[in-house]
């Protein structure tokens, strides 16, 4: 029984001893530099990848964002190239852009300035008419806008008009009435070109609609004659216009003050010649302007009259229904 227990005792003690030099062991290599020094080697190596793939992550990034920035600064200057190539394709188009005048019959309610239009009128027989027409206007056009009916008439058989053929099958002369056309300085193109160094001045029944801007563009047109920037030579026969495409227009300056008197005594300026004449362009162009205000006045006069009465006629119909009292009897 003594061994027996003495064994026992002798195995437990054995068993301790390996058990504590085992943690022996495990503690001293815990303490261990190099081992330490081992872990904190792979810590570090662990800490600079991560480092690096975020670092690559980032620069990845600015890349793909400079690329970005530099895509939108290409598009950009390509976008500005276009806008201006775009403008300049339309200065050149349609020359330099008119400044806006404050023309009295552009408003909702105004008319035309009849005065204006005869003094215009004048200024084109005096000036325009030598090489410019107005096919689209016949002498009935003035009667009652600038004229009254016998000075027209007086004014057409001032003309003498080629007619025909008579019975004998020949054309003739007679003079002009009220339903003539106004008279044309050349027979054809042909002519005209021939008469004027190979341009051909247009027709201005519709010059105020066909141009760009069309009332200020003639407005500036006129009196925007200058001499020509430095380092400009125009060839013979064009002169420096700024708003006529391409700056140089064949047709010289035709204004001057005091070029034409008019008669009812207003001041003859330079400036208040084209005003007039450009007035008279615009009439002749949309001489129905008037008259369209007028009647758009007259239906939106007609309409309010029927809004209101409806707006009554409603009010009326609906006000039994909308004031009656529905009362319940609970009781009966």
């Amino acid at each position: 029984m003594e061994r027996d227990a003495r064994t026992k005792l002798t195995r437990r003690h054995g068993r301790t001893k390996q058990e504590t030099g085992a943690n022996t062991a495990a503690a001293a290599s815990r303490f261990d530099p190099t081992h330490v020094s081992g872990e904190v080697r792979a810590t570090t190596r662990g800490k600079e990848k991560e480092e690096t793939k975020l670092t690559r992550k980032k620069r990845v990034q600015e890349a793909k964002g400079g690329r970005k920035w530099a895509a939108r600064a290409v598009l950009g200057a390509a976008g500005a190239g276009v806008a201006a190539g775009v403008a300049w394709s339309d200065e050149a188009e349609h020359g330099m852009p008119a400044p806006r005048f404050a023309w009295p019959h552009e408003g909702f309610f105004s008319a035309y300035d009849h005065a204006a239009i005869r003094r215009g009128h004048q200024v084109y027989q005096q000036v325009c008419a030598a090489c410019h027409s107005v096919e689209q206007l016949s002498y009935r056009n003035l009667v009652g806008v600038a004229y009254t009916e016998d000075e027209v008439k007086e004014m057409a058989a001032e003309v003498d008009v080629m007619d025909g053929p008579n019975g004998e099958g020949e054309m003739f002369e007679r003079p002009g009435k009220l339903s003539d056309k106004l008279p044309k300085p050349y027979e054809n193109e042909e002519a005209a070109r021939f008469a004027n160094g190979g341009a051909y001045p247009p027709d201005l029944s519709l010059i105020t609609k066909a141009r760009h801007d069309g009332q200020n563009y003639a407005f500036a047109l006129l009196l925007g004659y200058r001499e020509p920037p430095a380092g400009i030579t125009m060839r013979e026969g064009l002169h420096y216009n700024p708003y006529f495409p391409g700056g140089a227009i064949a047709m010289p300056k035709m204004l001057a003050d005091e070029g034409v008197e008019y008669e009812d005594g207003t001041v003859a300026s330079e400036s208040q010649q084209a005003k007039d004449v450009v007035t008279f362009l615009a009439w002749a162009a949309e001489p129905e302007h008037d008259e369209r205000k007028l009647m758009g006045v007259k239906w939106m006069l007609a309409l309010s009259i029927m809004l209101c009465t409806a707006g009554y006629f409603k009010r009326w119909k609906w006000s039994p229904l909308k004031s009656r009292k529905i009362v319940l009897d609970v009781v009966n």
